[in-house]
């Protein structure tokens, strides 16, 4: 007995094509998630120990040319570090109470240190990869010593 089918009705192997493609479809935005997710984690991590470091390399410091050295250290190690990008780095000082020169003996010292993240893969051309980049702020706070910079 022959069986005749319709020439559009024959299925065979289309289970695997449709696998494949809508699998490629769901993974490929997946992968770049999670690319995009290491990304940013490595990069707020990178933030928040730049930002502890230089407030207790402040804090220890005997004075404010030797701090300045010290944090200007820290600062380049760990964006050797954590692969962040040195130009969009960049590292706020505030004391309180406020008003006097910062840091100064007995102060609470503030380090604020802003990053940017850049979209990996994102073309640099009409500013897409400025547009698309995420930014981060990690903040840490230290108690100076009353007698910094008196030695």
């Amino acid at each position: 007995m022959l069986r005749w089918r319709a020439w559009g009705r024959n299925d065979d192997g289309s289970a695997a094509l449709e696998f494949i493609t809508v699998g490629v479809i769901l993974l490929v935005p997946f992968a770049y998630l999670v690319i995009l997710l290491g990304a940013i984690q490595e990069q707020s991590l990178g933030a928040e120990a730049a930002a502890r470091h230089i407030a207790r390399t402040i804090a220890l410091s005997t004075g404010p040319e030797s701090a300045a050295l010290a944090a200007d250290d820290v600062l380049t190690a760990v964006v050797d570090e954590y692969g962040m990008d040195a130009e969009a780095t960049d590292v706020a000082l505030s004391c309180v109470p406020e008003g006097a020169e910062c840091p100064t003996g007995g102060a609470t010292l503030r380090v604020t240190v802003t990053t940017v993240v850049r979209m990996p893969f994102v073309p640099e051309m009409l500013g897409l990869d400025s547009a698309l980049a995420v930014p981060l702020e990690a903040t840490s706070v230290q108690k100076v010593g009353r007698d910094w910079g008196s030695g």
